[in-house]
């Protein structure tokens, strides 16, 4: 798969977190969380948390990490790990393309992590 057009760059503001479902590598629905950190910056991470099987996309997003709403766990949004307990496993984090206006997320690639 290559990367698919997800969003337009206007339709999330700084701090906001949108649901979406994507076609996984084997066919089957994949909940992924589309997320722009406060410096504007996009990324898209897996919308279960790895602790509490609650959808991330409804978290608060904090600079570059966001919160689970169930438990509190925060997520670092460059490399899907946890920050804080009661999450001990990091979340998949998928490669986020900006070109022009279009945000465009491949599932089938890894992102670029740095620790």
């Amino acid at each position: 798969m290559t990367a698919e057009h997800v969003a337009d760059v206007t339709d999330l503001e700084p701090g906001e977190a949108m649901r979406l479902e994507l076609d996984g590598p084997d066919g089957s629905p994949l909940p992924v969380a589309l997320v722009r950190d406060e410096e504007g910056g996009f990324h898209a991470i897996s919308d279960i948390c790895s602790h509490g099987q609650v959808n991330l996309s409804d978290g608060e997003v904090e600079g570059s990490t966001i919160e689970c709403w169930l438990h509190g766990s925060t997520f670092d949004l460059r490399s899907g790990r946890p920050l804080s307990l009661p999450a001990t496993q990091p979340v998949p984090v998928y490669l986020v393309t900006v070109d022009g206006q279009r945000v465009l997320v491949d599932v089938d690639a890894t992102a670029d992590v740095r620790s």
